[in-house]
């Protein structure tokens, strides 16, 4: 894997942005930037899968995570607030004025990383200062880029605090397989028996219920647009898939979920040592280059919610403790 640096302009403040593209030597190459730690381009025999924008401005006014590393806490906490240690800790309320989402109104897609280039890898920093987001603990997180000569490319986590907190990251990746246009007809199948019940402001609330017999049931490789408009509450909520599947044990590398182009000529499979996976369809994607269900979201991560639900595995992060996870996003040329 080679591994280049290049500008990629200043923000709106005048922080300077680095650019990496790494490269393979099938010649597949991926580019990350240190605004959000974002991925903003993978080039696979010659497709753009995923979706990103090539300069900061564009990157600044995004809205919808396209690439970024997110936290402290992927996805929503209910009420934005959680009890810890005998205390309740308030958070930004930047999810319908209600709940928290991804971490709060200065998130880490929002932060400028520190880079370094490793032998085999690109590692990011992120520092969270006590009190950011409403959370405790002074954090520290740091993710590593690797792009494999087999056209995997793995995003490895750690990170640490210097008192009990929440940690839950994860990628906001979209991909969009064909290269272009929706995504309906591309294919998606998710290794899970059962998903996390939510309401319609999409938060959990304890229930684990089987896919069986309901459009949720995606074990099976189908096109996305099968049943994403079928009358069912939870499909009513979000306007399509938005949901949490349970793919498996905490801490256990496992194959959680493919896709396909609507060709079949290009394959994504995922794996990850988290328990649940996040399947977004873009049903609410609105800008200036990207629409409704142009990209999918397959985001690795504990289940929303979790901290305030005791039947969920928990994302908390004990003081002077490193929580690690990894997910694998991994590319094939035909079916395998």
């Amino acid at each position: 894997m080679d591994i280049q640096k290049f500008n990629f302009g200043k923000t709106s403040g005048g922080q300077a942005v680095d650019g990496f593209e790494l490269k393979n030597s099938s010649g597949t190459t991926a580019k990350i930037i240190t605004y959000g730690a974002r991925l903003t381009s993978w080039i696979f025999n010659g497709v753009e899968v995923v979706l990103g924008y090539d300069n900061i401005s564009d990157s600044e006014a995004d809205t919808s995570y396209k690439g970024a590393i997110v936290g402290r806490c992927a996805n929503r906490i209910g009420g934005a607030s959680f009890a810890l240690n005998g205390k309740i800790y308030k958070l930004d309320k930047n999810d319908g004025g209600k709940n928290h989402l991804h971490g709060g109104f200065n998130g880490f897609e929002k932060k400028i990383w520190s880079a370094e280039i490793l032998p085999d890898g690109l590692k990011l920093s992120v520092e969270s200062p006590d009190g950011e987001g409403g959370y405790p603990g002074n954090f520290k997180a740091t993710v590593i880029y690797a792009l494999t000569d087999d056209n995997a490319l793995e995003i490895s986590y750690a990170a640490t605090s210097d008192a009990d907190t929440l940690c839950n990251l994860t990628n906001h990746t979209y991909f969009n397989l064909d290269g272009g246009s929706d995504i309906l007809q591309q294919k998606i199948q998710i290794f899970a028996d059962a998903y996390t019940w939510a309401n319609a402001e999409s938060v959990p609330d304890g229930r684990i219920l089987p896919v069986e017999n309901t459009p949720m049931d995606l074990r099976k490789l189908q096109a996305i647009g099968e049943h994403i408009d079928d009358d069912f509450d939870q499909l009513n909520f979000g306007r399509g898939y938005d949901h949490n599947f349970c793919v498996g044990k905490l801490g256990e590398m496992k194959k959680v979920a493919r896709a396909e182009s609507s060709d079949s000529k290009i394959a994504l499979e995922v794996f990850t040592t988290q328990p649940g996976l996040q399947f977004y369809a873009g049903n609410w994607l609105d800008d200036k280059k990207f629409g409704k269900r142009t990209g999918f979201a397959l985001e690795a991560q504990f289940y929303p919610n979790a901290i305030n639900l005791p039947a969920f595995d928990t994302p908390l992060l004990k003081a002077n403790e490193t929580q690690r996870s990894k997910t694998v996003y991994h590319l094939w040329p035909k079916l395998c």
